[in-house]
């Protein structure tokens, strides 16, 4: 076979692969289209129906522990809001038979405000509910203004795993003036207040500007302070430089140091120490239509995972 014919034949079998690799990717798109397009349909069904489904969130029930759960961080764009956690407690707080409260925790922290806000629903519920005991339970993580709510409870039990403490405050950033310059960038910035710009982090930082942040930081850390200490009482009994120090304690670390109480689980703690085993939970659900677009996300993830066939991942 000449060399001509050789090149035919092979350039003839790159074009016919390449044909089926074409049909095979075409075929993937359309099923890929249409996943798409009933999960958009599932989700307007979903929304639609959603106001007419109780979903057992209004059921009776007898005497059981009522639970509120604090997941993933604290902040007005997660699940973990300040008003969703506010309407969990206080629905917990007024359900009939129910018999304590059990802040369910696992939360690495998140807004001071947000936390502040919770922390004092549940010291205004304590009050016009003198008698519902309230307990706060750590999972992998409590941390920070999560620690902040668990603060407010009579007590706090915890998994010689979890993390807990963290009192302390962070303000994150950084600085590129150095990079700019190197670049030949020139930076504009005009403001009417002479400190509207401040910690610019394409400008030099300034002493003044500095010092004032750090004034700001000190004062939600004392104000994070005096919560903890009010609600933890004489139970503490690490040295204060190093409980608010911004620490991170394991559970057992924890217990020894006055930042919680004992070990458990929720369920324990719903079983032994609250007395009613039965839980249920007064966290108000997320609208289905949330709920389904992030199925629609992860689904859609998902597909074009596959598509793009194997991979070889660390």
């Amino acid at each position: 076979m000449s060399d001509d014919e050789s090149w035919a034949r092979e350039t003839l079998r790159e074009v016919a692969l390449e044909s089926v690799r074409e049909r095979r990717r075409t075929r993937r798109w359309g099923i890929f289209l249409r996943i798409v397009f009933l999960l958009i349909i599932g989700t307007a069904v979903f929304s639609t129906l959603g106001p007419l489904l109780t979903l057992g969130e209004s059921q009776p029930t007898g005497p059981h522990t009522a639970v509120v759960q604090v997941n993933g961080p604290i902040l007005a764009s997660r699940p973990a809001n300040a008003e969703r956690l506010i309407e969990g407690l206080e629905r917990a707080f007024e359900a009939e038979n129910a018999e304590g409260v059990l802040l369910q925790i696992n939360s690495p922290g998140g807004s001071p405000v947000a936390s502040s806000r919770v922390y004092q629903a549940i010291e205004r519920l304590r009050s016009a509910h003198p008698e519902t005991p309230v307990h706060a339970v750590a999972g992998d993580i409590m941390a920070s203004g999560a620690y902040y709510i668990a603060a407010a409870a009579d007590e706090i039990h915890v998994n010689g795993a979890s993390l807990i403490g963290s009192i302390g405050v962070i303000n994150r950033g950084f600085g590129f003036s150095e990079a700019i310059n190197r670049l030949g960038i020139e930076r504009r910035v005009y403001t009417a207040g002479d400190e509207k710009a401040g910690l610019d982090p394409f400008m030099p930082p300034d002493s003044d500007q500095i010092e004032e942040m750090q004034g700001m930081l000190d004062a939600i850390h004392e104000q994070f302070i005096e919560a903890v200490e009010a609600g933890r009482g004489d139970r503490l009994t690490g040295d204060p430089s190093s409980l608010y120090s911004g620490r991170i304690w394991t559970g057992g670390e924890g217990i020894e140091i006055g930042l919680a109480d004992a070990y458990g689980s929720p369920e324990s703690v719903a079983r032994s120490v609250i007395g009613a085993p039965r839980r249920v939970d007064y966290t108000p659900r997320r609208r289905l239509l949330d709920r389904a677009l992030e199925q629609v996300g992860s689904a859609m993830a998902t597909t074009l995972n596959r598509m793009q066939g194997p991979t070889l991942r660390p």
